[in-house]
């Protein structure tokens, strides 16, 4: 069953880079008490995720904080060391913080998974973005295989 308006988040680990190295953080850690706008990309590196949605958020962070976001995060189907290089490259900073979800237990738990066996990437994280608001969402935008319309951070900004 996929998650739903109104529906807490499951509660899984995701992989962050600290200054000491890799650590895990839980939902709650991310998410409990916040305003989070979160998205979620097949891939690290890929076309799409790196030329125009991750980018896009970080674009538009101040935007969307300034709109009553307290906390906007990234996650992907990679491991921490993929995320930590692909949030270097493309300059978040401290904008956005980037989620390892190398196992996809949170795409699993959440129903917002693809199958990119086709392109030699296994299970994945469906393209989404979602507005969370201590721990439950709040907006849900998901897109179809290839598409990228809903899940922008210009849409998420129009819907706040």
């Amino acid at each position: 069953m996929t998650i739903a308006k109104g529906d807490s988040l499951p509660d899984v680990k995701f992989g962050v880079m600290t200054a000491d190295g890799p650590s895990q953080v839980s939902t709650g850690d991310v998410f409990a008490g916040k305003t989070v706008a979160l998205f979620a990309v097949p891939g690290a590196f890929t076309p799409t995720c790196s030329a125009k949605h991750l980018p896009g958020f970080v674009e538009k962070a101040d935007e969307l904080r300034a709109k009553g976001v307290d906390t906007i995060a990234c996650v992907s189907v990679n491991d921490v060391f993929v995320m930590k290089a692909w949030g270097d490259d493309q300059g978040v900073g401290d904008d956005i913080v980037m989620l390892a979800d190398g196992n996809g237990d949170f795409a699993k738990e959440t129903g917002l998974t693809m199958d990119g066996s086709g392109f030699g990437m296994g299970l994945r994280s469906q393209r989404f973005s979602m507005l969370v608001k201590d721990g439950k969402v709040d907006i849900l935008n998901t897109e179809e295989p290839g598409d990228f319309r809903t899940s922008s951070a210009e849409h998420m900004l129009s819907q706040l």
